[in-house]
């Protein structure tokens, strides 16, 4: 295991970094990376965010509409394809804050959270990333230890499920140790590999899929369960926007921002595919194994129905998506942590949490069997991240594009001031949109047997029964950070200094100067 040394012979720092090798131990951080090794491209961006969705965690959410909605095979459909296109396009803005400012999206944000608020970004990146870390390896673990089963009798034990999931554990520490370039390498395979098998899936599943299948949700249950599938569909895609920027800072500042805006929607396009795989074998699986037909058991059921042959590729498609997910969560959650931190390294923060989601998975997976619970957490995490990533685009286009990767280094460097000091470090105009949308987001929040919010019948309580039992907590998420946001920056205009020559696109500023960056008085 090698590792890059800036020019001056140092590990990491501020220094310039000679190009980088796939099996060099990436060691830029969040500082920003030099114009010279930012060689990846838009396609590189669309490889690596569509191989982080293109696995059994995406499938498992595929199956949710069918197994769990009750929709039928092609309303289903109809409703992961709208998640899809809705969320991937309110995810695209994403993708343009890494190459402009050469750092993660969680620093970017500090542009306008300010350099200290930005550390909400960070923890809703960590806990995100920590919780589908755990779903990741709960699901291919679970799926490889039945199809080796089935194929050698192996058996099903705890103590092979332990080794299924310290197998992706380990390697996908190992993937994000090494860094960007190693993962890109990785999901380069991963995505082509993954894609071909769900595509085989079709044959293996044919013969048994019955498209006029119609499922249980019927009359005026049927409207809730369509709204909800897609909604659910919908926080796949947004779940991604803390993350773009960790593979899009490696992107030149050049790069044209309609290629960017197309990878990342695109990268959610195309998880059609696994998104696709899950409905067509909960749908094989609600009419050939309808004892299994539950997403508790969506592991056992799809074993169940899966011809032999098709045993084998099952196994690999858990194996690489797998690494896929594991790998584009956890890599972002060392760059975040070392970003909260930054005495520690990208490596040692990235082996210092992956250690924390090592243990999460295995106790909750043996002691505390929250399996359920962790999806649900990050579910609550998604509705939280919604009202940051509305916050973010608005302030894009209020700023047209204009940013000073300078400043946003302020909080790294052990400094204050600069123009995104705002008020100590935070911009309440900002904050005060987020708190009171993420929280009131939270109150509406319908998912049945695990979080039940007080507000959850508010809709049907006022007389608006197509909204009966639908969960619309991401709907008032985005609504509401996008009034209270747009309202604080025409009320209480933001700095001048923290625009460019042409001023704001939407409102006007105000003329206070910024403070000078200074050291921290210790």
């Amino acid at each position: 295991m090698s590792v890059e040394k800036t020019r001056d012979g140092h590990e990491g720092g501020w220094g310039v970094h000679e190009p980088e090798r796939v099996t060099a131990v990436e060691t830029f951080g969040v500082e920003t990376i030099p114009a010279e090794d930012r060689t990846a491209t838009a396609f590189d961006l669309f490889r690596v965010a569509f191989g982080g969705a293109n696995t059994f965690a995406t499938v498992v959410l595929g199956a949710f509409p069918v197994l769990v909605f009750g929709l039928g095979f092609t309303e289903a459909l109809l409703a992961a394809a709208l998640g899809v296109v809705v969320g991937g396009l309110i995810l695209m803005p994403m993708a343009l804050f890494g190459p402009l400012n050469g750092t993660n999206n969680a620093v970017s944000s500090g542009a306008h959270f300010g350099v200290v608020g930005r550390i909400v970004g960070s923890f809703l990146a960590l806990l995100v990333a920590i919780a589908f870390f755990a779903i990741s390896i709960f699901t291919s673990g679970d799926i490889l230890v039945g199809a080796l089963d089935d194929l050698f009798g192996t058996g099903r034990s705890d103590a092979l499920v332990a080794v299924a999931y310290a197998f992706f554990a380990v390697a996908i520490l190992v993937i994000c140790i090494y860094g960007f370039r190693f993962m890109l390498s990785v999901n380069k395979v991963a995505v082509v590999t993954a894609t071909l098998l769900y595509l085989l899936g079709a044959i293996a599943y044919g013969g048994d899929l019955d498209t006029g299948y119609g499922g249980f949700a019927e009359g005026d249950a049927f409207a809730p369960a369509f709204i909800g599938s897609a909604l659910l569909v919908l926080s796949n895609p947004l779940s991604f926007g803390a993350y773009l920027g960790d593979w899009s800072r490696y992107i030149p500042a050049t790069a044209s921002r309609g290629s960017l805006m197309l990878a990342a929607l695109g990268s959610q396009l195309a998880t059609i595919i696994p998104f696709g795989f899950g409905i067509a074998t909960a749908t094989v699986i609600a009419t050939e194994a309808p004892e299994a037909a539950k997403v508790a058991d969506y592991a056992g059921g799809l074993i169940a129905v899966t011809p032999g042959w098709f045993l084998v590729p099952v196994a690999i498609i858990a194996v690489i998506g797998g690494l896929s997910t594991g790998t584009t969560s956890l890599y972002g959650t060392g760059l975040d942590f070392s970003s909260v931190f930054p005495r520690l390294t990208r490596v040692q923060s990235t082996i210092f949490i992956g250690i924390i989601a090592i243990a999460v998975v295995f106790v909750g997976r043996f002691a505390l069997d929250f399996v359920a619970t962790i999806v649900t957490f990050a579910t609550l995490i998604i509705v939280c991240t919604v009202p940051w990533v509305v916050i973010m685009t608005i302030g894009f286009v209020q700023r047209r594009g204009h940013y000073l990767p300078d400043h946003l280094q302020v909080f790294n460097r052990g400094q204050r001031g600069g123009a995104y000091w705002f008020s100590g470090g935070v911009n309440w105009r900002a904050m005060g949109a987020w708190i009171p949308a993420a929280v009131t987001a939270l109150l509406f929040v319908n998912l049945p047997g695990q979080f039940e919010g007080p507000l959850r019948n508010l809709a049907e309580d006022a007389g608006i029964t197509s909204l009966a039992g639908v969960d619309v907590s991401l709907l008032v998420a985005i609504v509401l950070a996008a009034v209270l946001y747009v309202a604080a920056l025409a009320l209480f205009p933001e700095p001048r200094a923290a625009y460019g020559e042409r001023g704001g696109r939407l409102f006007g500023t105000d003329d206070a100067p910024a403070p000078p960056i200074v050291a921290k008085s210790r």
